[in-house]
């Protein structure tokens, strides 16, 4: 079961993110030396502990270099599924207080740029590549020019797919779902936000897993926000409480609930050090006895939930 949890990169590709408690978890020095370091850790437990979904973009700072390095250091490590993702670009220059960190273009130009900046680094090792963060008025949805291209790519054996992003979540999948190039459905993957605080995509995700596509639970701890010990989130006490009961911390309840999604392929963990992504495999073993009981919860309005995210420092 670990194999359904897959790491994401984007917390420690670049030195500063939404995530809470960076400060803590991240050491002083967020070089790109060290947080290569920091990746390669990651990646070496991740391994050990059976993930083999590896996430990142082009927009996670040095993120796609990282997981190359690491990649050609391990080469025996042929049954691994490689993420990646186009749209945005890193704008921070590796600065935490920069005014923008990352820019959005989802132009074909910008596909051609990336995907070139992209298999650059990871060559053939290349599975799934997405684009980021789309929403229902993202021109990639209807760029004939670009769903072409990108049906190219996906005769060269790479799965083509999307992340989303905004409280539109549903309306985005139910769209891209019907795209196809010569009768060929495009999107085969959906790369999507869900947690206890914003459920709203669980409909549109399931008509997207009975087509047969991939898909992929992102932010399923709010980044951080079902999951700090300071927080008074509503959702986070009873959290708390059934971890307590269950003798494991609540990030792995909080992923636990997402792997019970019967839509859900596989879940990623946004862990930054190797302790927190220990925890977070006990997930995976919580799924066949987790509690059956309806979870108390106090989902936000989607418009809210992404209002809030859009609020949060970069740290």
């Amino acid at each position: 079961m670990t194999a359904r949890l897959g790491l994401g990169l984007a917390a420690v590709g670049r030195p500063a993110y939404i995530t809470s408690g960076r400060a803590h978890d991240l050491p002083r020095d967020r070089s790109p030396a060290a947080l290569e370091v920091r990746a390669h850790e990651l990646l070496d437990t991740a391994y050990q502990l059976g993930i083999r979904h590896l996430d990142t973009a082009r927009s996670y700072g040095r993120a796609e270099e990282f997981l190359a390095n690491w990649l050609h250091e391990n080469p025996d490590h042929h049954d691994l599924t490689v993420a990646s993702k186009w749209g945005y670009t890193y704008t921070a220059d590796w600065r935490m207080d920069a005014k923008a960190h990352e820019v959005k273009d989802h132009s074909i130009r910008a596909f051609e740029r990336q995907v070139g900046e992209t298999r650059s680094l990871l060559g053939p090792l290349l599975d799934l590549y997405q684009i980021h963060s789309v929403t229902p008025d993202s021109p990639a949805l209807n760029d004939k020019a670009l769903h072409h291209r990108l049906a190219e790519l996906a005769a060269d054996g790479v799965l083509i797919g999307l992340s989303t992003s905004g409280p539109r979540q549903s309306d985005t999948i139910r769209t891209a779902l019907a795209i196809t190039v010569d009768g060929e459905p495009l999107f085969r993957s959906f790369q999507t936000t869900w947690n206890l605080l914003e459920p709203s995509a669980g409909d549109a995700l399931a008509e997207a897993h009975a087509s047969g596509r991939l898909v992929v639970v992102k932010e399923a701890l709010a980044n951080g926000r079902l999951v700090d010990p300071s927080s008074d989130e509503p959702t986070a006490a009873p959290l708390r409480r059934l971890a307590n009961d269950l003798g494991v911390t609540t990030d792995a309840v909080a992923l636990a609930v997402a792997l019970r999604q019967p839509w859900a392929d596989v879940v990623l963990s946004g862990a930054v050090t190797p302790a927190q992504l220990a925890r977070n495999v006990r997930a995976t073993a919580l799924e066949a006895e987790f509690w059956q009981a309806d979870f108390p919860t106090s989902a936000e309005s989607a418009e809210q939930y992404w209002r809030l995210r859009s609020e949060r420092p970069w740290t």
